[in-house]
């Protein structure tokens, strides 16, 4: 195997102990802060060690097989990575969905640092596991999950994927008004935002919004509410409007919906200012959304590719 001709990128995130001290500058005034409440500080100490021996065993045995880059998550909307790129995410699921969707067809591998600390529902490797994973990848000797995305395009051309899920509102989280289309309807709605999901992404945040339904039809006796099976690599979208307040200008019908492949929701923007659209919950990479921009949400063009 040609050890040049492959290139690696890791894909690191900050601890929460490097975290604290950027923000109180010592790690002696995090340990004082931190101790101050009660917490155990030995535990931010324990969770950093055991990072950073999980990244350089990555480090040495990637470096065996591949050219190395390493990027922190915080400049990864930036990163131009090449088509034949291997990257690997070092972290939590997190770190692993926020890195997919500025991917285009490489494949990605989720590597869990601290079995013992996190589950790692997408982090299917241990960092001694690249021994044996990374050559495989390289020969393309491997299994992968396909991941469907969601995809939402601006009028004037701006996009934003998502892995998890897609947010539309005010980004203080108040109500947001916006002209709704789904399937040839039409409504004026106020809202506290609309939130469209993946296959992956519905046992986040859609997961939450539906536990209140669920409540609710059983608090009026309406027994309970079944949702379709839904998988990774579904080629569909779900969307649900949050809070939807009717009034005599606004509606609450167009509530819940699915999204084929060859469908999407239109979103007109009623917001003077603070509209935004964001996506897996990082507001850092937003696209304003304010009054007359135009929306449209639906499945993405591309899909993740997850080494399992």
């Amino acid at each position: 195997m040609e050890r040049g001709m492959n290139k690696v990128v890791i894909v690191k995130k900050k601890t929460r102990l490097e975290e604290l001290k950027a923000r109180f500058n010592t790690i002696e005034q995090a340990r004082f802060y931190i101790e101050h409440l009660g917490a155990d500080f030995e535990d931010y100490l324990e969770e950093h060690k055991k990072y950073y021996e999980a990244l350089e065993i990555v480090r040495f045995e990637t470096d065996l097989f591949a050219r190395v880059q390493e990027i922190d998550r915080e400049y990864i909307a930036n990163m131009i990575f090449g088509e034949k790129d291997i990257v690997i995410a070092l972290g939590q699921d997190g770190l692993v969905a926020n890195v997919m969707k500025y991917l285009n067809g490489q494949p990605l591998i989720g590597i869990n640092p601290d079995p013992e600390r996190w589950d790692g529902k997408l982090l299917f490797f241990k960092p001694e596991d690249m021994f044996n994973v990374l050559p495989a990848v390289i020969e393309g000797r491997f299994r992968e999950k396909s991941v469907t995305m969601g995809m939402a395009r601006t009028l004037d051309g701006q996009v934003l994927y998502a892995v998890n899920d897609i947010f539309v509102g005010i980004n203080d989280h108040t109500s947001a008004r916006y002209e709704l289309t789904y399937r040839n309807e039409v409504e004026n709605q106020n809202s506290s935002g609309i939130i469209v999901s993946t296959g992956l992404g519905m046992t986040g945040w859609h997961k939450s919004i539906m536990a209140q339904f669920r409540g609710m039809a059983k608090a009026f006796g309406l027994g309970e509410l079944q949702e379709n099976p839904y998988a990774w690599d579904k080629r569909e979208l779900t969307f649900q409007v949050r809070e939807p307040f009717p009034s005599v200008y606004t509606q609450a019908d167009l509530v819940y919906g699915t999204l084929g492949e060859a469908e999407t929701l239109k979103v007109i923007s009623n917001m003077p200012e603070k509209g935004v659209i964001f996506s897996d919950g990082v507001l850092e990479d937003a696209i304003e959304f304010n009054s007359g921009m135009e929306l449209n949400i639906g499945v993405a063009d591309r899909a993740g590719r997850l080494v399992i």
